[in-house]
């Protein structure tokens, strides 16, 4: 029989607070034991900007998902974003003395290696991800362990944040006696459940798109190359329609989920929708045509910026998988349409976690991508046992600059 572990993913949104309870084995199964779950306020393009509020939401958030899962959480892997996420790709060497057997000693120094990279001194190094390995110039070394050599290479994606911000979003968990056992960048940790490694092997770019910030990575050859946050998300296009249309914030949000598509073609003339009387709204036609429009205009942007960031590292034509969309906003009626135009010739599919069982409600909803995630990098994390957490990192970071 094999062990089963239970893991918390949580996800501090913009627009929502996530958690997901999942049982684990080492079989690499999951299924999926609750979702709890609390409309977000005092966080902003994904970044804690009222503590009270949001310490708040991730309680009630947390306390859903112990009713739901029948468990009592002691622990999460919490999920994080914002504007401040940054990466980079750096290749580190190590010469040997003589040649001579690589050893697990060998490759954790290369490793150290390739963290000191130069970030800013108030970030910290989330993630460090492997690419390649490099013996004596010999290219494709899966792993190097136990080859003989005189020079290590290897080539490291190096994600990192603000250490300040990162510490917002732990101390909000950590108020309820709850442990943070570490942190993963939310492209990292929806790639764990949506993609396979058919596609990171064929070339492919994941985008999640949620309420506030629009989380990407890019996998070539079966390696991460690139990933990267923008603080654009559904709340741009809200806020755009708020002023467009001239029409109070909410009944934009509200309008957009239930009315709103990115398709501008093939809408009769003189098509309206009626908003009706409220509470300091007098009501107001809107026309179907210029609320498509809008919406349209706002994800074409979104595409534009990723195709640029994108292209700069892996040209579409090396993208044999395609383009995946998940997140909240994927849901948007017409979004893949609109994105197979910006990109053009590349195929683009909607996509959500995979691999996973238990209530379909739960894992085929693209807005818990994220969180679901979460749980399952945790599931690898454990697997792999890795010498250090972010608490580590955070440690050594903070002793160094004192």
């Amino acid at each position: 029989m094999a062990r089963e572990k239970i893991h918390v993913g949580l996800e501090i949104g913009t627009t929502k607070v996530c958690a997901v309870v999942a049982e684990c084995r080492r079989d690499g199964e999951m299924r999926i034991l609750g979702v709890g779950e609390s409309p977000s306020r005092g966080v902003r393009k994904g970044e804690i900007i009222d503590f009270k509020n949001a310490t708040q939401c991730v309680h009630d958030a947390l306390a859903d998902a112990e009713d739901r899962s029948d468990h009592q959480i002691k622990d999460v892997w919490l999920a994080i974003s914002g504007g401040h996420i940054n990466s980079l790709n750096n290749r580190s060497s190590l010469t040997l003395p003589e040649e001579s057997t690589i050893s697990a000693k060998e490759i954790e120094s290369v490793e150290f290696k390739a963290k000191e990279a130069g970030i800013p001194k108030e970030n910290v190094i989330i993630h460090s991800v492997i690419q390649r390995y490099y013996v004596d110039g010999q290219k494709g070394v899966i792993d190097p362990h136990g080859m003989m050599g005189t020079k290590l290479e290897a080539d490291f994606h190096i994600i990192h944040g603000v250490t300040n911000r990162i510490q917002n979003a732990i101390r909000c968990v950590r108020e309820f006696d709850i442990d943070v056992e570490d942190i993963v960048v939310n492209s990292v940790a929806s790639a764990q459940v949506v993609l396979d490694c058919q596609q990171k092997e064929a070339g492919v770019v994941l985008i999640d798109i949620g309420g506030g910030v629009t989380d990407y990575i890019v996998y070539k050859d079966g390696a991460v190359c690139h990933s990267g946050v923008i603080a654009l998300g559904g709340d741009h296009i809200t806020n755009d329609l708020c002023i467009g249309l001239r029409i109070p914030i909410a009944r934009a949000e509200k309008l957009k989920i239930e009315e709103g598509s990115a398709i501008t073609e093939n809408i009769p003339p003189g098509d309206k929708i009626t908003l009706k009387n409220d509470t300091g709204f007098s009501g107001k036609d809107i026309e179907r045509q210029m609320l498509n429009m809008i919406i349209q205009a706002r994800l074409q942007e979104l595409f534009i910026i990723l195709r640029k960031r994108i292209h700069d590292v892996v040209p579409e034509h090396f993208l044999g998988a395609g383009i995946l969309l998940t997140g909240g906003c994927s849901l948007m009626r017409g979004i893949r349409e609109v994105a197979e135009s910006v990109f053009s010739g590349t195929p683009v599919y909607l996509a959500h976690a995979q691999s996973v069982s238990g209530p379909m409600s739960a894992f085929e909803n693209p807005q818990l991508s994220t969180c679901i995630g979460a749980a399952k990098y945790a599931q690898a994390v454990h697997a792999e046992m890795p010498e250090e957490t972010i608490f580590d990192r955070l440690k050594g970071f903070l002793s160094g600059r004192a």
